[in-house]
């Protein structure tokens, strides 16, 4: 299949953003498509003359085909009318910022975690607010196929045009506002950014924090990712940071995924936290300055969540998976802080949008305010042995799920996102994959034996069906 064939869009369009190898899939035909059909949904509810939007901003992760899409799709965009702001090599959360602050839409090209051959498209508008498959994606694809037919839009009788900007600085700022620099005490970190963005944005931020000793392990910018995937969310990508916090002596590690919007924390025995341990951490710290607050989580994420946010005097709010339904939760809600067992943590005050640099601040702001270890500092809020993300591959996974419903009939169960499971003392949810033949468990347990009994109890049905 040729990538201009519209047909690829099928494929590379998911459910919160495009991804796809390069060039196959991903390739200046299909961005330049990509930047027409996004001009035209931003457009949307205006006149020719006078559009919703005037601009849109765009930035890129340090991936070698970056520069060319980039370049694609802003030549869509600006033959459409609206003006590009280029905001160079950035993270996804500095796109966000861009985007809140400069109160225009974004689209940031990168692949997050995934390999060196892949590429993608993150876009959202005004403000940061998500743009999924649900809210606009769909739209945005539609013409764009039929640009790659060749009956697209025609451009604008006056083309827009092109400007850089540097926020780096800015959104360094911004990062840093969230916490009380004078309250952090002296610690030292080390920082494992996996040759992604992290090495970009971290140094600036901790600059603006000369009390914290900084160290960056594979800090270069290289979309080949030559010393191991940028996926921190896999245990096995954690064990050289993990090795380095001992070996050095380190108070706090920090592991960053391709695009840094994503950030997974080490204590300073090198044992990693969960996601679902840094949202408790950072929920009741942000119920310490928010009381009675909102609080969203994703339903993945352990009982200790939900039961450490009404302890703090918070309401727990229960969500989808993924960042277009915290963001829509958010709005609806008015909550102030959302995080998900993949360590995405979402911030009202940065327009509802995720960063790995903010929830970092808070977790430097929790140990200095404990004036004790990391280690000790978490223990609170590990209540429960969970399984982490078991996918296997099945012929039907919506047949699947029904039949483990049944077999579970007596249990509590909800549909919320796939199927969730009240077992009483243990619970489980089995989602299928939007792009792949895969169910993926998540099970949680009052202690490991149990989990791992449960566990492998779920997965001889799975495998027997």
């Amino acid at each position: 299949m040729f990538a201009t064939d519209p047909a690829v869009l099928d494929e590379v369009v998911k459910a919160y953003d495009v991804r796809g190898t390069v060039p196959d899939q991903i390739n200046p035909e299909v961005a330049y498509a990509l930047g027409v059909g996004f001009a035209r949904f931003c457009q949307a509810g205006g006149t020719t003359d006078r559009p919703v939007v005037d601009r849109i901003i765009v930035g890129r992760d340090m991936r070698s085909s970056g520069p060319e899409l980039v370049e694609a799709f802003a030549r869509g965009v600006m033959e459409q009318g609206l003006n590009v702001v280029d905001v160079g090599l950035a993270s996804t959360d500095l796109v966000y910022f861009a985007s809140g602050t400069l109160d225009a839409p974004g689209a940031m090209f990168t692949a997050s975690h995934n390999p060196a051959q892949y590429n993608g498209v993150k876009l959202c508008l005004s403000g940061a607010r998500a743009v999924g498959i649900d809210t606009g994606l769909d739209k945005v694809k539609a013409v764009a196929a039929d640009v790659l037919r060749g009956n697209g839009p025609k451009p604008s009788a006056r083309a827009g045009s092109l400007t850089t900007r540097d926020l780096l600085q800015a959104f360094a700022d911004h990062v840093v506002s969230f916490v009380d620099v004078a309250s952090i005490r002296p610690l030292r970190v080390v920082a494992d950014t996996a040759n992604g963005m992290g090495g970009l944005v971290l140094p600036a931020v901790f600059e603006r924090l000369p009390q914290i000793t900084l160290e960056v392990m594979y800090g270069e910018l290289d979309g080949t990712f030559p010393n191991h995937p940028a996926d921190p969310l896999q245990t096995a990508n954690q064990l050289d940071l993990q090795t380095r916090v001992v070996a050095g002596g380190f108070d706090i590690g920090l592991a960053f995924d391709g695009d840094a919007d994503r950030v997974f924390v080490v204590d300073e025995t090198g044992r990693g936290l969960s996601g679902s341990t840094t949202t408790a951490l950072l929920a009741a710290g942000v119920l310490r300055s928010n009381p009675g607050a909102t609080i969203l989580h994703n339903l993945i994420c352990s009982r200790a969540v939900p039961e450490v946010i009404r302890e703090h005097g918070g309401v727990p709010v229960r969500t989808k998976v993924g960042h277009s339904f915290i963001k829509q939760r958010m709005a609806e809600t008015g909550a102030v802080f959302g995080g998900e067992h993949s360590a995405h943590y979402y911030f009202l005050r940065n327009f509802r949008a995720d960063s790995g640099l903010i929830a970092t601040m808070l977790v430097l702001n929790e140990v200095s305010l404990a004036d004790t270890d990391l280690s000790v500092v978490r223990k609170p809020f590990e209540r429960y042995s969970s399984s982490g993300e078991i996918n296997t591959q099945v012929t039907d996974a919506q047949a699947v799920i029904e039949l483990v419903a049944k077999q579970f009939g007596k249990f509590e169960q909800d549909r919320l996102d796939g199927l969730t499971v009240d077992c009483g003392p243990w619970w489980f949810n089995l989602r299928p994959s939007n792009t792949e033949p895969l169910l993926r468990l998540n099970l949680e347990a009052p202690n490991r034996d149990e989990c791992d009994q449960r566990v492998a109890e779920l997965l001889g049905l799975i495998t027997s069906l």
